[in-house]
């Protein structure tokens, strides 16, 4: 079980990703059709073999809208995990009484998104994919996208009121064990997730993304030229970026 896909949400698609896309050296794999469903349109980049998207609503009343005025712009959105027992992620989500919001069941896929009040802070999504090296989302030839300076997805920070209650939450619903509790964090197959105090009033959400990269020292220089440096914060779309 890993963070596989992590997700932003703004107004302005575009922007985003070509800032994204300038500094780490990215490439666009796929804008999915599909998620029209959401009222939404996306970019999916590979990150080594794990993506980062980018959503931004363009119809009235999606809860992506609902979301960027929530928060006050944009920001962290989704946290997508790839699951290997699919059925058991469906029964631990009802043990724990989060609805499912959406579900799909397809031969290659099977995903549900849960409630984002009932988890706090993010859509959760939980997938499954045949092969398991695969990912539906990213399109048919993602892996001929993999570009730039960052090999993978590290972690992801989220913020709460209160991070040990929303810790507890996700840890029973992913069903894994209280590994750091006094840290707040949840350690996965080879990423994680931390709960951090909601200090910038932006209310609960995914605060940060961390990953790995090639040569940390360059982005971060590059980063401060380009202005995407903010009190010593690498900022991207209101998510700050952890480089290791």
């Amino acid at each position: 079980m890993d963070v596989r896909q992590i997700v932003m949400v703004s107004q302005l698609r575009d922007p985003i990703i070509n800032d994204l896309c300038n500094l780490f050296k990215f490439e666009v794999s796929f804008n999915d059709p599909g998620v029209s469903h959401f009222g939404l349109e996306n970019a999916v980049i590979p990150i080594g073999t794990d993506f980062l998207e980018v959503v931004s609503p363009v119809e009235e009343n999606t809860t992506a809208g609902r979301f960027l005025d929530k928060r006050n712009g944009d920001g962290g959105y989704m946290v997508i995990i790839q699951v290997d027992d699919f059925d058991l992620s469906k029964r631990l989500a009802n043990e724990n009484d989060v609805d499912i919001v959406w579900e799909t069941d397809l031969p290659e896929a099977r995903a549900i998104h849960l409630h984002p009040k009932e988890m706090g802070g993010a859509i959760l999504s939980l997938d499954w994919m045949n092969p398991k090296d695969s990912w539906k989302w990213a399109g048919p030839d993602w892996k001929n996208h993999i570009s730039g300076h960052v090999k993978a997805v590290d972690g992801v920070e989220i913020q709460s009121s209160n991070p040990d209650e929303m810790r507890h939450k996700w840890q029973k619903v992913l069903g894994v064990k209280d590994t750091q509790p006094k840290e707040n964090l949840i350690n996965l197959d080879n990423t994680w997730i931390k709960f951090v105090k909601d200090e910038d009033g932006r209310g609960a959400g995914v605060s940060a993304f961390s990953l790995k990269v090639d040569d940390t020292l360059h982005i971060k220089n590059k980063a401060e030229e380009l202005g995407y440096v903010k009190d010593g914060d690498l900022m991207i779309g209101g998510v700050k970026f952890y480089l290791v």
